[in-house]
């Protein structure tokens, strides 16, 4: 069994709540534990408080404290770049190297990463020589089936340990197609080809799905912080920060770790709106099960712990 880099930004989520996918709440014959009589399946949602402080991430504080602010609460960074890796510039194809992991990377959204296996010190050390930047892709820990769209990741810090195991901060950047397995040894190289949003065929209003989309968060979060007793002044105010729609979309899509096959469909999308209004969706049905989760714990106080 392969073995993968251990992503640490399991540890620096503040707080877990569960949120229903509109695939979920299709699904009637399941039943969560805590509302078996009301056919909703919690998954979960995490809201990243550090988003909106500056408190270092726990494993590897010495490298984020100094990635400068902006980019630690994610998308004010730029992920427009593009790279000079083997570019075919007659069709937009190019080859990179590619990094299977079970976690889903969001352009402009940051992604802590401990390298560890042989072959893929073999890619940073190579990647620490040209472009820093490779290919994280999303791969089944079951399967191992890989997704056929990833993001680009930019290694913006790193530090090499003695044993030649590497601590990385990567920002993501553009998304990619792939096209072709180039190669498999030392480490998957492989034809990609770029994606970006297309111009919506609905002519939506995106910036008023986004500030309907943040609304519904603000929502969750605090209904989530008053189940978890936790005081009303956690919910920040602001969760654009004065994005655009699209990375406003991008960093929503990233806080739904727990439902891996959600994210890498939001992912996939090239409509903005499409994306927007699928997290809505999300984010709505989100809203629902906390409510009905509150109304439990109102009747029934004991039995909510």
């Amino acid at each position: 069994m392969m073995e993968i880099a251990s992503p640490h930004t399991r540890s620096c989520f503040q707080g877990t709540v569960p949120f229903l996918s509109s695939s979920a709440c299709s699904s009637r014959s399941k039943r969560s534990h805590q509302l078996k009589g009301l056919g909703l399946t919690p998954l979960k949602f995490r809201y990243n408080a550090n988003l909106h402080a500056s408190k270092p991430w726990t494993s590897i504080e010495r490298l984020v404290d100094e990635i400068k602010p902006s980019c630690r609460r994610g998308l004010l960074c730029s992920a427009s770049e593009k790279s000079d890796v083997d570019q075919d510039s007659s069709d937009n194809h190019v080859e990179i190297p590619l990094f299977p992991l079970p976690l889903i990377l969001f352009p402009g959204t940051i992604a802590p990463l401990q390298i560890f296996e042989y072959r893929y010190r073999m890619m940073m050390h190579t990647l620490l020589q040209t472009d820093l930047r490779f290919g994280l892709i999303y791969t089944d820990p079951q399967t191992s089936a890989l997704a056929d769209v990833g993001c680009v990741a930019e290694v913006i810090k790193h530090e090499r340990l003695v044993d030649d195991r590497f601590f990385i901060i990567c920002k993501g950047q553009e998304r990619f197609r792939v096209l072709a397995i180039v190669r498999t040894k030392p480490y998957l190289v492989a034809q990609v080809q770029w994606l970006e949003d297309k111009p919506s065929s609905e002519h939506e209003d995106v910036d008023t799905l986004a500030n309907e989309v943040e609304s519904y968060m603000k929502d969750v979060i605090r209904l989530s912080n008053r189940l978890n007793g936790k005081a009303e002044k956690e919910t920040p105010e602001d969760l654009r920060k004065n994005l655009f729609p699209t990375p406003f979309s991008f960093w929503v899509a990233s806080t739904f770790e727990g439902a891996p096959a959600e994210q890498q469909a939001l992912l996939e999308l090239e409509d903005t709106a499409q994306r927007l209004k699928r997290e809505k969706e999300t984010l709505r049905n989100t809203l629902n099960y906390l409510s009905a989760a509150a109304a439990v714990k109102d009747v029934f106080p004991s039995s909510s712990g």
